[in-house]
C-alpha cells in the first residue's frame, strides 16, 4: 500500500507544479525525468497554492487528533479547499497566472445505453478480452484496497461479496454509459480519512455528485488542478506508515525485506514488478519453511510433567537411555528427507552422549502432535527410520497422532507391521513411563541370567 501510495503522490507533481506534459509511468525515475525534461512548464502560482492547500489539510488532520469533537473540521476540509481554490482562481483568472484549472464542465448525467449494446457484432470477441481482463484487474484493486483498509480500522470484509457488488454495480453501469466500477485507490483514501465509516457515505456522495452533475457542474470550471491534487496527495501520505516499517524491521526481517521489496519494485519500476517480486519472496520463504520444518529435542521439567525444547529451556533435563523428538510440521515428499536426515543425525548425536555417560540408547520417541498431515513418501520415511533404528536395537514410540495421520498409519501397516500399536501413546509422559518400564524389564532379565 505504502508503495502504491508513493507513486500516486509522484502522479500529482503534473498539479502541484502546474504541468501541461507529463510522463505517463509511474516510476520514480520516468517521473523525475519528466519533471526535469518539462522544467520550462513549472509554475511557482501552482507551487505556492499547493503548498498552502497542503498545509491546510495536514493541520485539519493534526486538528482531529488533538480534538476529536473537531472531527467535521478535517471532514470538510477537502471540500473547503476545493470552494476556495476555485473562488481564488476566478478572482485572480488563474488560467491566465499559472493556476491551471479544470475547465468547462457539461451539465447533465449519462444517458441511457442499454439499446447500444449488441452480442452479435464482429467486435464482440475484442470486447469479452477487454472485459475480462479488465475486470480481474479491478477486482483485485477493489479487493486489495477495501482489505487494507479494513486492517486499518480492524474490521473485516467478505471477498465474494465485494465481487457480487461490483458485477452489479458495472452490469448495472453498463446500461446507462457508465466508465468501468471498481474501488479506486486514491478515491477510497480520500473517503477514507474524510472520516467516513459505512457504506451510506457513498449513498450521499452519489446524490451530491448526481446533483451537481445536473444543477452546478459549471461552477467548478475553476477549481484548480492543484487543488485537487493536494487533497489526493494529503489522502495518500496517510497510507505510508513508516512506523508499521520499522515495527516490521523490529519483529521480522524476512517480512521487512519483503516488505521493502514490494515498496521498491513498485516505485522504481511497476506495481506488477513490486507485486510480482514480494509473492516470489513471500512463496520462497514458504517453500523453505515446507521443506526444512522445525525438529527439535524434549527434555523434561517440573518433575516430569512437562516437556519443553532442550534449547530454549537449558535447564530441561534428559531422560536416561530415551530420546524424544517432536515434529513440527506436516510430512510431505518435499520434506520427507529433511525429515529423516535430522532424526537420525539427533539419534548419532545422543547415542555419543549416552556412551560418554556410560549408557546406552534403547528409546526414541516421536511426538507427532504437529504433524497435521502425511502422504505416502513420509509414511515410507517413517518406515526407513524404524528400519535403520531396529538394527541398532533402538525402539521407537510414537505419541499423539491426529486422527488424519493415525488413519494412514492404521491403513498403511506401519502401526500393525513396524511400531506395533502397544508403543503408540496419547502423552509423552506415558511413553516414558512404558519406556521405563521396558528397560526395568531387561535389566531384571539381564540381572536373572547373570545369575
Amino acid at each position: 500500500m505504502g508503495g502504491t501510495a508513493a507513486i500516486i503522490i509522484l502522479q500529482q507533481l503534473k498539479g502541484m507544479l502546474g504541468m501541461k506534459h507529463f510522463t505517463s509511468k509511474t516510476d520514480i525515475i520516468s517521473v523525475v525525468r519528466s519533471i526535469f525534461l518539462y522544467r520550462d512548464e513549472w509554475r511557482w502560482q501552482s507551487a505556492v497554492l499547493g503548498v498552502c492547500f497542503l498545509l491546510f489539510l495536514l493541520l485539519s488532520k493534526q486538528l482531529r487528533k488533538k480534538k476529536p469533537n473537531l472531527f467535521w473540521v478535517s471532514a470538510i476540509a477537502p471540500f473547503m479547499v476545493v470552494i476556495i481554490g476555485g473562488i481564488f482562481a476566478f478572482l485572480v483568472k488563474g488560467n491566465e497566472h499559472g493556476i491551471p484549472i479544470v475547465g468547462d464542465l457539461k451539465k447533465g448525467i449519462n444517458p441511457l445505453s442499454i439499446s447500444q449494446l449488441t452480442f452479435t457484432d464482429k467486435h464482440v470477441n475484442t470486447a469479452v478480452k477487454a472485459g475480462f481482463l479488465s475486470g480481474i484487474l479491478a477486482l483485485a484493486e477493489g479487493i486489495a484496497v477495501g482489505r487494507s483498509l479494513a486492517l486499518i480500522k480492524n474490521e473485516q470484509i467478505d471477498g465474494n461479496k465485494e465481487m457480487i457488488a461490483f458485477g452489479i454495480m458495472n452490469i448495472a453501469g453498463s446500461c446507462t454509459s457508465c466508465y468501468l466500477t471498481t474501488g479506486p485507490f486514491s478515491k477510497s483514501a480520500v473517503n477514507f480519512h474524510a472520516g467516513c465509516r459505512t457504506p451510506m457515505s457513498n449513498v450521499v456522495m452519489s446524490v451530491c455528485i448526481m446533483l451537481v452533475l445536473l444543477f452546478l457542474a459549471p461552477l467548478f470550471k475553476y477549481t484548480p488542478l492543484v487543488a485537487l491534487s493536494s487533497i489526493i496527495v494529503v489522502a495518500m501520505i496517510g497510507l505510508i506508515k513508516v512506523k508499521e516499517f520499522l515495527h516490521l524491521y523490529r519483529v521480522d526481517k524476512f517480512d521487512f525485506c519483503i516488505c521493502m521489496v514490494a515498496f521498491v519494485g513498485v516505485v522504481f519500476f511497476t506495481m506488477v514488478i513490486g507485486l510480482g517480486a514480494s509473492i516470489g519472496l513471500s512463496v520462497i520463504r514458504a517453500l523453505l519453511h515446507v521443506a526444512r520444518p522445525t525438529t527439535c529435542k524434549l527434555g523434561s521439567m517440573a518433575g516430569g510433567e512437562i516437556f519443553c525444547d532442550v534449547r530454549h529451556y537449558p535447564h530441561a533435563r534428559n531422560i536416561p537411555n530415551v530420546l524424544v523428538l517432536q515434529l513440527g510440521s506436516p510430512i510431505y515428499f518435499v520434506n520427507a528427507g529433511y525429515f529423516r536426515e535430522r532424526i537420525l543425525r539427533w539419534v548419532e548425536d545422543e547415542e555419543s552422549a549416552s556412551k560418554a555417560d556410560g549408557q546406552d540408547l534403547q528409546y526414541v520417541i516421536l511426538d507427532l502432535g504437529g504433524v497435521s498431515s502425511i502422504d505416502n513418501t513420509g509414511i515410507g520415511m517413517l518406515g526407513e527410520v524404524h528400519k535403520s533404528l531396529d538394527r541398532k536395537g533402538i525402539t521407537v514410540a510414537l505419541t499423539n497422532p491426529r486422527l488424519e495421520v493415525t488413519e494412514k498409519l492404521v491403513l498403511s501397516g506401519f502401526i500393525r507391521d513396524k511400531v506395533g500399536k502397544e508403543w503408540v501413546f496419547l502423552t509423552v509422559k506415558d511413553a516414558i513411563t512404558a519406556c521405563r518400564y521396558g528397560l526395568q524389564r531387561s535389566r531384571g532379565k539381564q540381572e536373572d541370567s547373570e545369575v
